[in-house]
């Protein structure tokens, strides 16, 4: 999933020698620019081409068809996974069916997995015959495992880091609850993923800052909203070197729970986490190329991840954003158009446990040869608008488009935010990345849960965005002018 400013993701998997050889692919020219500079970026019939896109693709239920596949006969596709393997090369035969030149990448990524899971407290104020209360929750995405028979300890909640520390050597030996909650009047303006990054980081860091103090586990408040005491999962960070704890995430409800019990006495609880950390292996980007007609070799990137949890099916995260991918392209060639720059699609693998493929991607194709990406991973709401990383002069040069797109309630353009995970290693770049700015009011209802399930995604509103992404990506790989490159820093959970 998408994180539009801090989400913390895992380095264990990056090494120095990536992060020098990747440093050494950021250095690229400011401007992008094959045609030069033109009076208008587009001829007539270009834009009548982008009207025909969107009129074709809404009209589709190409994308939403291959979504369902993914979904009900594949299902969830953990990276590492059989079921990973299985939809890669589903979506890649789907694409030699249309023609394109098909490769599939090879990236090695972790291979983590989750057996069974259980969370119980077994003493607490007022406890009535000696009952256990059982705690609804699911482990952290690479979290190490407990012992067999688990680990039972008094749980402690803090609210955030500075409670943490204050606590001090109080931590040891205990379970750390992290109860950061996910602001709903923040989702409600507007600005859910800004709600998601201010909860999200004690998901990502909070684990390894208990575990430096001597807990011996760790769990945190699910981050989402909608609370029907379903567990969200997610990446923690582990330290390959340092100690790590079993982490998990637990309902809203339990949060509350706990936090309640634990203002009357002490709170013990038994924690099973039956999870593993096997051998990395082999995954694979699948790349699909519509060839450009007069610069086959310049590329314009149309993406989401094909990975997911497992909890769900990973229908809104991201197969979604695959399906739109596919709707776009398939919808082009559909048409017969020729774009002058190649239309390349990728379904990413490993956007959850660490973006090892977008880094690999990084590594095998150099930057100054993409003249701009696009990302769908925020779900399939309705598009609003769509978002750059680059900034308003970019908006000025697809201004001609804009009418194309307002018909359809396409209508407000953001800049300096990060588009997408997966193509955030070319935005480091320079390259101008893009996504579609969707509805995504109840997209953190579901996300990472076992309810991301095709049910959740409106037909209608998926193929708005294969239009918004068929039409942009139609734009960017026929554009005459160059749109701003601005290189941008190696975040900090990069170094």
């Amino acid at each position: 999933m998408c994180v539009r400013n801090n989400e913390q993701l895992s380095s264990a998997h990056v090494g120095e020698k990536m992060i020098r050889s990747l440093a050494r692919l950021f250095v690229v020219p400011t401007l992008f620019c094959s045609f030069g500079f033109a009076q208008n970026a587009w001829t007539p019939k270009e834009i009548n081409d982008m009207r025909d896109i969107r009129d074709a693709a809404l009209s589709s239920d190409y994308g939403y068809q291959e979504l369902s596949y993914l979904t009900d006969s594949i299902g969830p596709r953990l990276t590492g996974s059989a079921q990973y393997n299985a939809a890669a090369d589903y979506v890649a035969a789907e694409m030699r069916k249309l023609g394109l030149e098909v490769t599939l990448e090879k990236a090695t990524v972790p291979h983590w997995v989750r057996r069974n899971e259980s969370g119980e407290l077994v003493t607490y104020p007022g406890q009535a015959n000696h009952f256990p209360q059982k705690i609804v929750l699911t482990a952290l995405g690479h979290s190490v495992g407990t012992p067999a028979d688990g680990v039972t300890a008094e749980v402690v909640v803090v609210n955030n880091s500075d409670e943490l520390h204050a606590l001090g050597d109080k931590v040891q030996g205990k379970i750390v609850l992290f109860n950061a909650k996910y602001d709903d009047r923040l989702r409600d303006a507007g600005y859910s993923f800004d709600a998601y990054g201010d909860a999200v980081r004690y998901r990502g860091i909070g684990p390894a800052e208990a575990a430096k103090l001597g807990a011996v586990g760790a769990l945190v408040r699910s981050v989402g909203s909608a609370d029907y005491r379903l567990p969200h999962t997610g990446l923690t960070l582990v330290d390959p070197k340092g100690k790590n704890v079993p982490a998990a995430a637990v309902s809203a409800e339990d949060a509350d729970l706990l936090a309640r019990l634990t203002k009357r006495g002490p709170v013990q609880m038994k924690l099973v986490l039956n999870t593993e950390m096997l051998e990395p292996v082999t995954g694979y980007n699948v790349i699909a190329d519509l060839k450009g007609s007069e610069h086959p070799d310049e590329y314009v990137i149309v993406s989401g991840h094909l990975d997911s949890w497992d909890l769900g099916t990973g229908a809104i995260d991201d197969g979604a954003g695959v399906a739109i991918a596919m709707q776009a392209v398939e919808t082009i060639h559909r048409l017969n158009l020729h774009p002058k720059r190649t239309i390349r699609f990728v379904a990413w693998v490993d956007e959850e446990g660490g973006i090892s493929g977008a880094l690999q991607y990084a590594k095998d194709y150099p930057a100054a040869k993409h003249f701009g990406t696009i990302e769908s991973d925020t779900g399939a709401g309705h598009p609003i608008g769509y978002i750059t990383d680059s900034s308003d002069e970019a908006f000025k040069v697809l201004a001609p488009i804009a009418p194309l797109l307002e018909e359809m309630g396409v209508v407000v353009n953001r800049t300096g935010e990060e588009a997408g995970a997966d193509i955030s290693p070319l935005s480091w770049a320079g390259v101008p990345g893009f996504a579609p700015l969707m509805d995504s009011r109840k997209y953190f209802d579901y996300h990472h849960t076992a309810a991301d399930t095709l049910d959740k995604v409106d037909p209608k509103e998926l193929r708005e965005n294969g239009a918004l992404v068929g039409v942009l990506a139609y734009g960017l790989a026929n554009c005459a002018k160059t749109l701003p490159r601005i290189a941008k820093p190696v975040p900090d959970w990069m170094k």
